[in-house]
């Protein structure tokens, strides 16, 4: 029995030493692992897919008269989406037309009246030196029929009625002088209504052009072109319903913009670098499609803090709760392209935080804008043909302003 014991006890021995040998080395072999690999890893799978949800809104109020696109169908940037009754801005855009027109013709007999009113003003020059000359003769005639009356030579009915005369030439005068002066003030007021502009740069012209524009806008406005590509989501317009400006109709996604946000530890920050590069996986395609990125930015506070119902810590049951930061990271097109996401799926990250270099999370900056869209440029020259045609439509040859006018 004693035998036995002493035979089995040096096995026993070497099986533990043995054991204990794998643990040490493989304890040994972790450390190296996380040293040299591990420790320069950050991963979560607190990350979903973001990404932007552009709102459909109409600009003018009118009623929805056709839905050109539908949820979850794809649609590029200025494609019509919806469309407003045009009734109501069209009658108004040809009432704008109309004004630009009257303006037009308004303006130009002004500069048909200046020809016209200087005419009058000379002709007013001669009245007066016509009543100066009547005058002139009126007091010659009164002064010689005083001297002879001394003497007899006529009678007093004659220089009663050369005193009357030169009443009724001091007074002709004065009327000429009159109207010379408000034919001088009416070339004076429209020489200022048309000094240093033509029609089309007057600013009564310009005004009502600029009413075309406006008016041409709104009814270019009933269309409601998608701002950038992408799927149709939550769409609640329906035809015939009346809507107001900035009433929500639908929303497009554009997934080709989109980005991850990995919720790490507020532990796991410390080294987390803008630039520095991130793999990931989606619960979608399974561990079989890898993307790839960079960290972007860090937001500029934990969960919690933005939380609709946030914690209220100073209370007496406080427990400390690590928090998490979102994260934003930024995907290769190229990948996403080959392998489209959808917002709100599940991702798996991790990012190198052994390549250093970049600044803080907290540093990111812009100096572009992120997002933009041409899709509500109007046609300029569209417009501009428009009033311009509207103008030349109601020009005049001088030669009929000025008939016009006197006419």
């Amino acid at each position: 029995m004693t035998a036995v014991k002493s035979a089995s006890n040096p096995a026993r021995k070497r099986l533990l030493l043995m054991a204990t040998g794998v643990f040490f080395l493989a304890a040994i072999a972790y450390g190296l692992w996380w040293a040299l690999v591990g420790s320069h890893f950050e991963s979560t799978d607190d990350a979903y897919v973001h990404g932007n949800l552009v709102q459909i809104t109409p600009q003018v109020p009118g009623t929805i008269v056709a839905i050109e696109a539908d949820d979850t169908e794809t649609v590029e940037a200025g494609q019509p989406l919806l469309r407003l009754d045009p009734a109501d801005t069209e009658i108004a855009l040809r009432q704008a037309e109309a004004r630009l027109a009257q303006t037009v013709r308004q303006v130009r007999t002004y500069y048909a009246q200046n020809d016209a009113l200087a005419a009058d003003v000379e002709l007013r020059q001669a009245d007066i030196q016509r009543a100066q000359a009547e005058l002139t003769r009126a007091q010659s005639d009164a002064s010689r029929r005083q001297r002879l009356a001394r003497s007899g030579g006529v009678s007093g009915e004659e220089i009663l009625h050369a005193q009357a005369a030169l009443k009724s030439a001091q007074s002709g005068l004065a009327q000429a002088k009159a109207a010379l002066a408000a034919a001088r003030a009416k070339l004076a007021t429209n020489e200022a209504l048309t000094h240093g502009s033509t029609v089309e740069n007057h600013p009564d012209v310009r005004a009502a052009a600029a009413g075309l524009r406006n008016a041409w806008l709104a009814n270019s406005r009933t269309v409601l072109p998608a701002p950038v590509s992408g799927i149709v989501a939550r769409r609640s317009a329906q035809v015939g319903q009346r809507v107001a400006p900035g009433t929500p109709l639908m929303t497009v996604v554009p997934l080709d913009q989109a980005w991850v946000e990995a919720n790490f530890k507020e532990s796991q920050l410390r080294r987390m670098r803008i630039g520095q590069p991130v793999t990931m996986t989606a619960d979608l395609y399974g561990g079989s499609v890898t993307y790839h990125g960079v960290v972007a930015g860090l937001d500029a506070g934990t969960g919690s803090a933005f939380a609709l119902l946030p914690a209220q810590n100073a209370t007496g049951n406080w427990i400390k709760v690590v928090q998490r930061v979102p994260v934003r990271i930024a995907l290769d097109p190229e990948d996403l392209a080959r392998h489209p996401l959808r917002v709100g799926l599940s991702m798996n990250v991790e990012v190198d935080v052994g390549k250093d270099g970049g600044k803080p999370p907290a540093e990111a900056g812009r100096t572009e804008p992120a997002w933009s869209t041409r899709a509500f440029e109007p046609p300029h020259d569209e417009i501009d043909a428009l009033v311009g045609q509207v103008i030349r439509d109601n020009l005049a040859s001088d030669d009929a302003a000025t008939a016009l006018v006197h006419g």
